[in-house]
C-alpha cells in the first residue's frame, strides 16, 4: 500500500495526535521549548537591571528570536528521532500522504509553539515590563509566526542529518547567520550594502522588524502586514519543501 496524495484532515489530525503523545513522555523536551524562552527573557531582563530601555530595544526581538530558535532545534531533533528509527518509513507505507504528515508534525507542533508563545509574550509584557506601544496580541501574533517558522525549518533541515549531532550542526549554518544579520546588533541599512542585500532575504530579519513595527506603533502598519506575510509565507514554503525530502533514507 502507498501513500496517497492530498491533504486529509483525519490523518493529519491523527498523526498531529500521535506526536503529541510521545512528546507528553518527554519532559525534557517539553521543558526546552515552554520554559526555556521565558527563562531566557527573565535573565535577560534582569542583566539589563540598570537599563530597562535596553531591555524594551531588543526585548521585543529576542521574544521573536527565541521561540525560532528552540522550535527549530528540537523539531529537527524529533523529527530526525522518527527517520532514523524507521518510523516515517513505515508511516509512508501506509495510506498516508506527505502531506498529512508535514501538517501533523507542524500542527503538533503549532499546538506547542501557541503555549510557548503566549507565556513568553505574557511574561515579557505584563511581568517584566516590556514597553510596547502597540497591542500584545501583535506581539503574540508574531512570536507565534516566528515558532511555526522554527518548526519547518527544522523539519526541513532533519532530511540532510544522519543523526542528532548532525542536525544540532545545522544550527550554525541555518540560524547564527540570520541571527547576526536580523538587525538585533545594529539597524540593517547600517551593515555593508552585502550584508544588508542578504539580509533581505532571510525571514529572521522580517521577523525582527515586525517586533519593532509593534513596538513603536499603536496601530497596524503596511509594513508591520509584510512583514507577518513574508514570515507566514517562507514557514509555508518551507513546509511544502519539507513535504519532498519525506522519502529520504537515513544513512
Amino acid at each position: 500500500m502507498t501513500a496517497t496524495s492530498g491533504l486529509s484532515l483525519p490523518r493529519t489530525t491523527a498523526t498531529a495526535a500521535r506526536v503529541l503523545r510521545q512528546l507528553r513522555h518527554d519532559p525534557r523536551t517539553i521543558a526546552l521549548m515552554i520554559l526555556v524562552p521565558c527563562v531566557m527573557l527573565f535573565l535577560l531582563r534582569y542583566v539589563f537591571d540598570g537599563s530597562a530601555r535596553t531591555f524594551d530595544t531588543i526585548g521585543a526581538s529576542l521574544l521573536g528570536i527565541f521561540p525560532l530558535i528552540t522550535m527549530f532545534l528540537v523539531t529537527s531533533i524529533a523529527t530526525l528521532r522518527e527517520r532514523t528509527s524507521g518510523t516515517l518509513e513505515r508511516l509512508l507505507a501506509m495510506p498516508l500522504g506527505k502531506g498529512d504528515l508535514i501538517a501533523g508534525y507542524a500542527l503538533a507542533f503549532g499546538a506547542v509553539a501557541v503555549v510557548q508563545s503566549a507565556l513568553a509574550t505574557g511574561l515579557a509584557v505584563w511581568f517584566l515590563d516590556l514597553d510596547v506601544v502597540g497591542s500584545p496580541w501583535l506581539l503574540l501574533l508574531v512570536a507565534l509566526l516566528d515558532a511555526l517558522l522554527g518548526t519547518a525549518l527544522g523539519l526541513f533541515v532533519s532530511a540532510f542529518a544522519a543523526s542528532e549531532f548532525q542536525a544540532v550542526q545545522f544550527m550554525p549554518a541555518v540560524i547564527f547567520p540570520q541571527l547576526l544579520l536580523c538587525g538585533l546588533f545594529t539597524p540593517r541599512d547600517a551593515m555593508h550594502p552585502v550584508l544588508e542585500a542578504v539580509s533581505d532575504v532571510l525571514p529572521m530579519s522580517y521577523a525582527v522588524d515586525g517586533m519593532n513595527e509593534v513596538l513603536h506603533h499603536a496601530d497596524l502598519t503596511t509594513a508591520f502586514l509584510r512583514d507577518i506575510m513574508i514570515v507566514a509565507a517562507v514557514a509555508l514554503l518551507v513546509l511544502t519543501l519539507g513535504a519532498a525530502t519525506l522519502k529520504r533514507r537515513s544513512a
